[in-house]
């Protein structure tokens, strides 16, 4: 790697780095919110270190520490895999900064090469805090040679190399057959849904395979496991081969084809580079019109229509919020062609439990999935520079915050009640109980539309340089996602106690003026924030 390559990687990291932000900024309230963010990124990190430190361990008192390093080094690579994939349309391609980025004299390959080692520079202290983790664990009931620790270490910023090559060459796939399509946002978004859900399904494949392998659900079968699934995926063996066995060959292997595919991944991708991009640019900028008589539509509306464009405009926001949704039609259908009972039994794995005091968490298990993003969490920040245009703008700030709820609403709720319906009629829920479960779904909608515009308010971040930080990476995004997602599964619990205790339409109706009071409180909080953030 020149001097000129380590000038764009340190220009790229420079430009988005909110310790850098912290030392030049002199807004105490920006500085703060930087504080919280490190505050509660480190507070993640110690959970993900402190959790995998109790996993291993316990590998250790069941006598099986030994498959610690295969462990590690599948885990490392799925998620590597995984991170990758999803960022690298965004990362890669159709990126916001490109015309500046390919106006400088940098080769294609250098440039797509540079946005691939940033990508995986800022995923590595996810890498990082489950690798050192499961070294701790492993060198306290192990006591390796001290050889084994830097070369775990190292060996670790190895590992997660080759699945994201995989997974970007895959992306590289995706871009150059979408860039051949007049919608290709469109095309993009379900060649990536299509490749999310079928890694989600084959879980449960595997599951099958396993339970008609009749191995026990037990924590040795589950090591040997991953023992024989590591063999099947080279680099994870190497890694594994070279901490065990102290075996420098293996350490080696993996270090010089990481080294040989990075190469060779972006001497391809550096051919089409440049055509990808710009036939993604021209796509997007080149747009058909109508003339159409003009409708006169309520502010509200109107912004809830500039959302969607907005959303249907971007490949990565796309995704994101078409998941949840998706996933909440498939659990539906799936659920009519089995039956609820089925799902129940699988999900139990056969377990003796009357589905009956399942039903009164039909709509929580639709919300899991639909409510897992919210636009309107997202929406505010995605602004960016553009923010001073909304400030201009001669519209109350609060219709303004309405009409991105509006907007979250309109695409939540037809799934919603979609997916509670197709639930109830295959569980064979009664007409009176289905009523209120729709209820409750819309009303669940409803707060995490206002829930999301607090965060998205309160969390604001509007000097981004990659949309990918907005809608995965952003302090909005978190805040709304693990509260709330914890919350619905402890209502399910909660629901399904309340239930077996008294009428399952009692603790409904209590439920439904419960969470209609939490989303009213959230729609005036976020009512308050906008007259603040202007």
């Amino acid at each position: 790697m020149n001097s000129k390559s380590l000038l764009l990687i340190r220009t790229l990291l420079l430009s988005t780095d909110q310790i850098n932000i912290y030392k030049h900024t002199d807004d105490k309230k920006k500085k703060s919110k930087i504080r919280l963010a490190y505050l509660g990124t480190v507070i993640l990190y110690l959970m993900i270190l402190g959790y995998l430190l109790v996993m291993t361990i316990g590998y250790g008192k069941m006598g099986i520490i030994n498959t610690a390093p295969a462990l590690c080094s599948m885990t490392l690579s799925l998620l590597a895999f995984i991170f990758t994939f999803l960022k690298t349309n965004g990362y890669l391609f159709n990126f916001k900064e490109y015309d500046m980025l390919m106006s400088l004299p940098f080769e294609s390959k250098t440039v797509a090469a540079c946005k691939f080692i940033y990508m995986y520079i800022k995923s590595l202290p996810w890498y990082l805090s489950i690798s050192v983790a499961m070294l701790i664990g492993y060198a306290y009931f192990v006591r390796p040679s001290f050889i084994i620790y830097p070369m775990w270490i190292i060996l670790t910023f190895v590992v997660p190399v080759i699945p994201m090559l995989i997974a970007s060459f895959i992306g590289f796939i995706i871009a150059k057959i979408g860039s051949g399509f007049k919608k290709t946002n469109l095309v993009q978004t379900i060649f990536t849904v299509g490749i999310v859900l079928f890694f989600f399904f084959l879980r449960f494949f595997i599951e099958k395979i396993v339970r008609e392998g009749e191995i026990e659900t037990t924590l040795e079968n589950t090591a040997d496991l991953t023992l024989k699934s590591v063999k099947l995926f080279p680099p994870a063996y190497w890694f594994s081969k070279a901490v065990t066995d102290t075996d420098l060959l293996c350490a080696f292997l993996l270090i010089a084809v990481s080294a040989l595919l990075f190469a060779g991944v972006f001497c391809i991708v550096g051919r089409s580079y440049r055509k990808i991009n710009s036939a993604l640019k021209n796509h997007a900028a080149s747009k058909d019109y109508d003339e159409k008589e003009l409708r006169k539509r309520s502010i509200e509306v109107t912004i809830a229509y500039k959302e969607l464009k907005r959303m249907t405009g971007s490949t990565v926001y796309m995704t994101n919020v078409a998941i949840g949704v998706i996933l909440s039609t498939v659990m539906g259908i799936i659920a009519l062609v089995i039956g609820f009972d089925k799902i129940v039994k699988t999900v139990t794995q056969g377990a003796p439990i009357d589905t009956k005091i399942l039903w009164v968490a039909i709509p929580f298990f639709a919300y899991f999935f639909i409510g897992m993003i919210s636009t309107s969490a997202i929406s505010p920040s995605l602004e960016g520079k553009n923010y001073w245009i909304v400030k201009s703008l001669p519209i109350d700030k609060r219709r303004l915050y309405r009409g991105k709820m509006l907007f979250n609403m309109w695409l939540t709720v037809p799934f919603m009640v979609l997916t509670v319906i197709m639930l109830a009629i295959s569980a064979g829920v009664p007409f009176l109980n289905t009523v209120l479960y729709v209820i409750e779904g819309i009303i669940l909608c409803a707060f995490s539309s206002a829930w999301g515009c607090v965060c998205g308010i309160k969390h604001m971040r509007l000097d981004w340089e990659n949309e990918i930080e907005v809608i995965k990476q952003s302090a909005a995004v978190a805040i709304y996602m693990f509260p709330n997602m914890l919350g619905n599964m402890g209502l399910i619990v909660l629901v399904i106690f309340l239930g077996l205790k008294t009428d399952a339409n009692i603790v409904m109706t209590v439920l439904i003026f419960i969470t209609l009071l939490l989303a009213f409180l959230s729609y005036k909080r976020a009512m308050r924030l906008a007259d603040r953030s202007f």
